[in-house]
């Protein structure tokens, strides 16, 4: 399961969606997740499915290994759509059994909140999946830089969060190492009863702890080595620059937004 999750990976390219400035990947990321919670019908969400397959088609990337991204969150997407059916009032009953009683609104809203939930996971790996680190870095401070006016520490947060983003998929091969050497010696994840496997948990966890701060340890001492000073005075091997791709992205996802709005006032 550990090697399902996308989120954080890179895969590297030359694709239209590889070529964009990463400010406004960012940008429209962000349009596209809007977008999707505007959303309000299962016409529009059939639209959001369908703008996201043409973006991962033109990624390069295999449809059904963003899928996989989704599979480790199953659980959470479960817990929400059972929380909505319970908690969601209604007028239309479609069943009842003693305090428990569905409705069609509840079911609605359920199913919703699931869809979102996905799209919200599939199209940040995308962002992910078709942008480098140091991209990431780059755009992130230059989307922040005004805020610099106010003593906003625009670099430092957005090396903070490429890193963090970065040292998932090697958290989540160092976690899968650990569990197997434990299974190796004996040790049982899966059996037992919830706090049973918690207990489990920890022979897991204190490693995975001690490899985490190492490895920051080491990269604090490689930045260092390597004269690191924040922002202040950087330079660039490549300055970012928008292209007519940037521009054509733009137009397709905010005729996506309309679309969606116009489909929402007509159906809704």
């Amino acid at each position: 399961m550990l090697k399902d999750i996308t989120l954080g990976q890179y895969f590297p390219g030359h694709s239209p969606i590889h070529r964009m400035d990463p400010r406004m990947k960012l940008i429209l990321t962000i349009a596209y997740i809007v977008g999707v919670f505007m959303v309000s019908n299962l016409p529009g969400y059939a639209l959001a499915l369908a703008f996201l397959y043409l973006v991962v088609r033109l990624s390069g990337i295999r449809f059904a290994y963003l899928l996989k991204g989704v599979k480790p969150l199953r659980f959470i997407i479960l817990f929400t759509f059972v929380l909505n059916l319970l908690f969601t009032e209604g007028e239309t009953v479609l069943f009842s059994l003693g305090f428990f009683t569905l409705t069609a609104e509840a079911l609605e809203s359920a199913t919703f909140f699931a869809l979102r939930l996905v799209f919200l996971v599939m199209g940040t790996s995308v962002l992910t999946l078709t942008t480098s680190p140091v991209q990431l870095t780059d755009g992130l401070e230059r989307l922040m830089r005004p805020l610099q006016r106010f003593h906003f520490p625009a670099h430092e947060l957005a090396m903070m969060m490429t890193i963090a983003l970065r040292f998932i998929p090697t958290l989540l091969e160092e976690t899968d190492k650990i569990q197997k050497a434990q299974m190796a010696r004996g040790a049982d994840f899966e059996s037992g009863n919830l706090l049973a496997r918690a207990k489990a948990m920890i022979p897991l966890l204190v490693p995975l702890f001690v490899s985490a701060f190492r490895r920051a340890n080491d990269l604090a001492m490689a930045m260092e080595a390597r004269c690191y000073r924040g922002g202040d005075h950087r330079t660039r091997l490549r300055e970012l620059r928008y292209t007519r791709l940037d521009a054509i992205g733009a137009l397709a996802t905010a005729a996506f937004i309309a679309v969606v709005v116009l489909e929402g006032r007509l159906l809704g």
